[in-house]
């Protein structure tokens, strides 16, 4: 397939598109891969690392996987929101910078116009957790933000993240009723280990767990607002029924969780 283009706002680089061996590959103007879709399975998650930032569904209880505002900041090529809302059935809230990615999506990833579960808002993401009237409405957060060079979240300081777990719901210790964030870390390990204790200081060490990166670097970190990780037993059983609804490998995130060390503690 020849590389598709659509025309980006002024300082934003233009959505790219491209095919290959049954995959289209959502590019912003450079090589690196900002998301992927398989085109017979339009509905499936694609890349490993994508599928891991649904690890949030381990700590939230089978009736309470469709439950509540699901909102993705960063489209991507729009994977998350469309499993979100076609699958999971979620309220879903798309919040994407570049009108270039909404459009390439709309028009080349199934992403569908927005209706009463769907919202697709052009905005940018500091300003949408930023503002008061999403306080404490969200119950599943996952951020994903990146721009062409892919060298580092464009968005990764503790003020930021203090906004992302603003918007959460507060568990109270009600089980299936707090807030879960999902971020996609990728780069240096220095600049891993940096973006963890940003995330720590905001939601809590002890909210704070991670996945084991993925071979291409991308690591997923779980952060959460009120909510516990389950005993070992109900998380095999969650992990069991993800596997079986869903498809996901959730057996393998159960094996990949890890409790990052804090900077000061001993090795």
């Amino acid at each position: 397939m020849k590389p598709l283009r659509r025309r980006a706002s002024a300082g934003q680089a233009p959505a790219t598109v491209s095919e290959f061996d049954g995959v289209r590959y959502l590019h912003l103007d450079s090589p690196w891969v900002q998301g992927a879709m398989r085109i017979a399975r339009p509905h499936s998650l694609e890349l490993e690392y994508v599928q891991r930032m649904m690890a949030w569904m381990l700590w939230r209880p089978e009736a309470a996987l469709g439950r509540g505002c699901a909102v993705q900041l960063g489209m991507g090529a729009a994977s998350i929101t469309r499993f979100c809302h076609k699958v999971l059935r979620l309220q879903t809230v798309a919040v994407e910078i570049n009108p270039s990615v909404i459009g390439v999506c709309r028009q080349w990833f199934h992403l569908p116009p927005d209706d009463q579960r769907l919202t697709v808002v052009h905005d940018d993401a500091e300003r949408w957790v930023g503002d008061p009237a999403h306080l404490q409405t969200v119950q599943v957060l996952q951020v994903d933000l990146y721009d062409h060079e892919a060298a580092a979240p464009v968005l990764d300081d503790e003020a930021f993240y203090r906004a992302c777990h603003g918007v959460l719901a507060d568990g109270h210790g009600e089980p299936g009723a707090g807030g879960l964030m999902a971020v996609n870390l990728f780069g240096r390990h220095a600049s891993f280990e940096a973006s963890v204790q940003r995330i720590a200081s905001a939601f809590g060490a002890e909210q704070v767990w991670n996945l084991r990166p993925t071979r291409e670097g991308n690591t997923v970190v779980i952060a959460a607002r009120g909510v516990a990780l389950p005993d070992r037993a109900t998380l095999a059983a969650r992990a069991d029924n993800i596997e079986t609804r869903f498809s996901l490998p959730a057996r393998k995130w159960l094996r990949m969780i890890r409790v990052p060390v804090p900077r000061d503690s001993p090795a």
